[in-house]
């Protein structure tokens, strides 16, 4: 993959994005609990379309979100390919230390620009959240294991409305001050719209970033059907890393309103498009997305999984 141009700010659309598919965690957590056998089906459905970089799980309590039960087991059985990075959200210290004795490269942390929705979720401050992934990140480096910290509501709150992006962004900045490698700005709720990022990136500036110009990514989620055009103004702004789910499932169990998120195929068949490279066979995530549909017993509400991108042969006269 090429190294992306511009950055967060820049307004210099980038080259090549890089993509973290969440749906093995973010889009299974909401549904009916799915065999540790078919979610690793999932997961090398993935690594063949050449993702390189997936949230394989997530290290929280059973009994809170019993979707993810069996972590460690998902973990181990998992056949690691090479160049795949393979992530799991921990909500706490105890999380992160049962993902690193398990053996990931990564791990996600969660904290809410909105005070309200981080007392409702996690029930904890703002400021305790901060304190708790400072902690991590701490373990984490001690183990060489980096941490990307995910803002949720970035865009607006469900309880409070309007947030300052402002307030974002120095979140963000002080989450990486404290050891986060990367933040993510999530749309928790599908608030965001396109002048909104916008308005995020512009808050962002161009500033310093990482080595491969991708240590700020949006999460981003579908609840009003936003998420592809937000994607777009993203990238003209110069954002270059985004999670996504295959087949576009997923959503907060503990968010009222908060839809699917991005489909993963539905983003990749529009970089195609646009000549922006991801490294990832569209084909091949539809037929990730189908499977996605067989493990969870319904159709999936991502366009590309029924339609195929645009370039598909057809038999249709």
């Amino acid at each position: 993959m090429s190294t992306p141009t511009g950055g967060p700010g820049s307004g210099a659309r980038p080259g090549a994005v890089a993509i973290r598919d969440v749906g093995p965690r973010d889009g299974l957590q909401p549904e009916a609990p799915v065999p540790v056998a078919d979610r690793v089906r999932l997961v090398h459905a993935l690594a063949d379309a050449g993702v390189t970089r997936i949230e394989v799980t997530g290290f929280v309590s059973p009994k809170a979100v019993p979707a993810m039960a069996g972590a460690a087991e998902v973990v181990a059985a998992v056949e690691r390919r090479p160049g795949v990075t393979y992530a799991a959200l921990v909500p706490n210290l105890r999380g992160a230390e049962m993902a690193l004795a398990a053996g990931v490269d990564e791990l996600t942390v969660t904290i809410s620009a909105s005070e309200t929705y981080n007392q409702r979720n996690v029930h904890m401050s703002v400021a305790e959240s901060a304190a708790v992934i400072a902690e991590i990140a701490v373990r984490a480096g001690d183990a060489g294991t980096p941490v990307d910290a995910v803002i949720s509501c970035a865009f607006g709150s469900p309880y409070e409305g309007d947030l300052d992006p402002a307030d974002a962004v120095a979140l963000g900045a002080r989450l990486a001050g404290a050891g986060a490698t990367r933040v993510t700005y999530a749309d928790t709720t599908g608030m965001a719209t396109p002048r909104r990022v916008t308005e995020l990136a512009a808050a962002l500036g161009p500033g310093p970033l990482g080595p491969d110009g991708q240590d700020v990514g949006l999460h981003l989620h579908d609840t009003r059907g936003t998420a592809l055009v937000n994607a777009y103004a993203a990238l003209e702004a110069g954002i270059a890393r985004f999670d996504t789910a295959v087949g576009g499932l997923g959503g907060s169990p503990f968010a009222h309103g908060a839809g699917g998120n991005l489909a993963t195929e539905e983003l990749v068949a529009l970089l195609d498009d646009l000549g922006i490279a991801t490294g990832i066979d569209v084909e091949r995530l539809v037929a990730a997305a189908l499977l996605v549909e067989e493990l969870v017993g319904r159709p999936v509400p991502s366009g590309v999984a029924h339609a195929g991108p645009r370039t598909r042969r057809s038999a249709a006269t």
